[in-house]
């Protein structure tokens, strides 16, 4: 069974190492996108990009970004997964998501409780604008009371909300102000409250407001919140772009050094204006392609079963962290850094080991253009 292929068809895969070499020793301006890969493929992609003078981009940067600007500007007060479980009376879902990834809502909801079963409060849950299309607001046996509807009405909603929590007046609202003061007061009321939000949903004002909300009851009882990281390891790729860069994703290394530009090295940007004249694209977690139509020449790290509108000039299948093979990534369930091991080991190969092989089959790199 092929594990690689060039231009479409079936390569072995010294072959395809070779090929993927050979474009990016030719490209003035390579990208590297996706990274959806763990820590080790994470290095070596750094490496590989301080190497070709290439930009580093994440498949969901935008989502992170969003926090890092409310982590800069105002800072956030947050907890981990297991705290909210086992302590956690009332919570505050904030948006029309709970993060991608199903077993983390399974485990957030279910399993024994200090807070409750030791002093006899039951859990409450408000659910702030899930949309219309609810498919299920019982969370571990417990039925959320939901505020507010539309997903365009939540930023207006957390405004009123966090006026009336600090006894500010407020004018004409979709939600009627008796329901808002009753609900102030139940978060106000919380032994443990947890304000929960994915940033793949919300925008960076509306979790400002919300990490303000926090902070404004922290002042009479204890608050704090949960972020429900993106998919595809990027919290674990931002750690390891911050050791080993001193700065997140979307940094370029085409001047010799990183250099940090969130705009200037968004890799969407830089293929739709065709910048970039080479991408190499890393889907390891899931059989992922790039959401652009159009692209240049491509080398592809991902899963057999991508569909790319435009077929990848070399392809190679890389094995799935934790399934083929061992890995240390981030793991939302704890917050931390995790090795995991492998459950169905094969012999196709990690993102690592591939772009290893590519960056010792590039020629000697000279000075990048400025």
């Amino acid at each position: 069974m092929a594990h690689a292929w060039v231009a479409g068809k079936a390569a072995a895969l010294d072959t395809a190492i070779a090929e993927a070499a050979k474009l990016l020793a030719a490209s003035r301006h390579p990208l590297i996108a996706g990274l959806g890969t763990d820590v080790a493929g994470a290095r070596a992609a750094i490496a590989l990009a301080k190497r070709t003078g290439a930009v580093i981009d994440h498949m969901n940067s935008e989502a992170l970004f969003r926090e890092l600007d409310v982590m800069r500007s105002s800072g956030v007060m947050l907890t981990t997964p297991l705290e909210v479980r086992v302590r956690a009376d009332t919570l505050l879902l904030a948006g029309p998501e709970l993060g991608e990834m199903p077993e983390l809502r399974q485990r957030l909801f279910e399993g024994p409780r200090q807070t409750g079963a030791d002093i006899g409060v039951e859990r409450r849950i408000f659910w702030l604008c899930p949309g219309r299309a609810v498919a299920d607001p019982r969370f571990g046996g417990t039925t959320a009371e939901i505020i507010g509807k539309e997903r365009s009405d939540l930023p207006a909603l957390l405004a009123t909300l966090r006026a009336r929590i600090a006894g500010r007046p407020i004018g004409r609202a979709r939600v009627s102000s008796s329901t808002l003061d009753r609900v102030a007061a139940a978060l106000k009321a919380a032994r443990f409250g947890v304000a929960i939000w994915s940033p793949a949903a919300l925008d960076a004002l509306t979790i400002e407001m919300l990490c303000g909300m926090v902070d404004d009851l922290n002042a009479t009882t204890r608050f704090t919140g949960l972020s429900l990281c993106p998919a595809d390891n990027a919290v674990g790729v931002l750690q390891t772009c911050g050791w080993t860069t001193g700065l997140p994703m979307r940094t370029g290394f085409g001047r010799g050094f990183p250099e940090h530009d969130p705009w200037l090295s968004d890799s969407r940007r830089l293929v739709e204006s065709r910048e970039t004249d080479c991408v190499v694209w890393i889907s390891a977690y899931r059989a992922a392609a790039p959401e652009w139509r159009e692209a240049p020449s491509t080398i592809a790290l991902t899963g057999r079963d991508a569909s790319f509108p435009v077929s990848p000039l070399v392809h190679i299948e890389v094995g799935r962290p934790g399934v083929d093979h061992p890995g240390v990534q981030h793991l939302p369930l704890t917050g931390t850094l995790t090795a995991i091991e492998a459950t169905q080991p094969s012999d196709t190969i990690s993102v690592a080991g591939a772009i290893a092989r590519i960056a010792s089959a590039l020629p000697g790199v000279g000075e990048r253009p400025c």
